[in-house]
C-alpha cells in the first residue's frame, strides 16, 4: 500500500484531512447605517463562536439595538430588542439569553475586533452581548476580568460604519442606556415627549451568516493576547499551535517508521 511504503505521503494526507475541517465563518451585521462584515475566528475561539452563532441562527439579533457607545473605546450591542415606539421612561426588551460561555482570552482587543461583553468580576459570564473595539484597548481589556474574549475581526469597510455609529450624539436614557447613540432626536423632542422610534435608534435588522464553508481567515493574522499569556505563565498558543503540534507528531511518527525500515 502507498501509505505503508511512504510514511511521508501518509503524514501529508492525514494533515490535509485535519486541515479540511478548518473553517472561519463570515457574518454580516446589518445596521441602520450600513452593513458590517465580520470574520469569525472559529478555530481559535470555538466555544465563543458557537455561542454567538447560536444567537444568530435563532434570530435573537433581529431588531437588536446598538445600546452603548463610548468614544474612542467601544460600540456595544446584542442585549436588547426594539419592538415599537418608546414613550415616557426609556426601556427596551431584553433578549432571551442562554447559558454563559467559557472565557477564551487568546486574542488581543485591538481596533476592529469584536469581543464578548460580560459581568464585572465574572470571567465566564458572557452570553449574548458583544462589542467592537474602536481603538487598541489591549492594555485594558486583554487582562481585565481575566481578559475579554475576541472572537472575530471587522473588515476595514465595516469599520467605517462602526466609526459612523461612534460619531452619533449620545443620550443618557438611564441604566444600561446611559451612553445610547441617538439619531435625529433633539432636546426639543425630549421636551415635547416625542416617541423614540427605529428612525432614532441604531437598529440591527439582523445578523446573517454569508459564508460558513471556506477557511476565510487564512489571510488574517489576529494579534495574540500576550498579557493574559504572561499572567498565566504560558498557556495555550491558539489554533496555529495545535496544527503545528500535529505536524510535529506526524513528523515524529514518520521518523520512527523510517528508522524501523533502516534497521530491518
Amino acid at each position: 500500500m502507498i501509505f505503508k511504503n511512504n510514511p511521508f505521503v501518509f503524514a501529508t494526507a492525514l494533515f490535509a484531512l485535519l486541515s479540511f475541517n478548518v473553517q472561519s465563518t463570515i457574518v454580516e451585521i446589518r445596521t441602520s447605517l450600513g452593513v458590517v462584515e465580520v470574520n469569525l475566528f472559529d478555530n481559535t475561539t470555538p466555544a465563543t463562536v458557537d455561542n454567538f452563532l447560536s444567537y444568530v441562527n435563532s434570530g435573537a439579533y433581529f431588531n437588536n439595538v446598538v445600546h452603548r457607545s463610548v468614544g474612542g473605546f467601544i460600540v456595544q450591542a446584542g442585549g436588547y430588542q426594539y419592538n415599537g415606539p418608546i414613550t415616557g421612561s426609556f426601556a427596551l426588551d431584553e433578549i432571551e439569553k442562554g447559558s454563559s460561555v467559557v472565557n477564551e482570552p487568546k486574542l488581543s482587543n485591538v481596533r476592529g475586533t469584536i469581543a464578548m461583553a460580560k459581568l464585572s468580576n465574572q470571567a465566564n459570564s458572557a452570553t449574548s452581548e458583544w462589542f467592537i473595539n474602536l481603538s487598541d484597548n489591549s492594555a485594558n481589556l486583554d487582562l481585565q476580568n481575566s481578559g475579554f474574549t475576541v472572537f472575530g475581526q471587522v473588515t476595514e469597510e465595516g469599520m467605517q460604519i462602526i466609526d459612523a455609529i461612534a460619531d452619533l450624539s449620545l443620550m443618557n436614557a438611564g441604566g444600561a442606556f446611559s451612553d445610547l447613540p441617538i439619531r435625529n432626536y433633539t432636546q426639543e423632542d425630549v421636551d415635547n415627549d416625542e416617541p423614540i422610534t427605529d428612525e432614532n435608534l441604531v437598529i440591527i435588522s439582523d445578523v446573517v451568516v454569508i459564508d460558513s464553508d471556506v477557511a476565510t481567515a487564512a489571510n488574517l493574522n489576529p494579534a495574540t493576547n500576550t498579557l493574559i499569556t504572561a499572567s498565566n505563565g504560558g498557556g495555550d498558543s491558539g489554533s496555529g499551535g495545535g496544527a503545528f503540534g500535529w505536524l510535529l507528531l506526524l513528523g515524529g511518527l514518520a521518523m520512527v517508521y523510517r528508522n524501523r525500515q533502516l534497521k530491518s
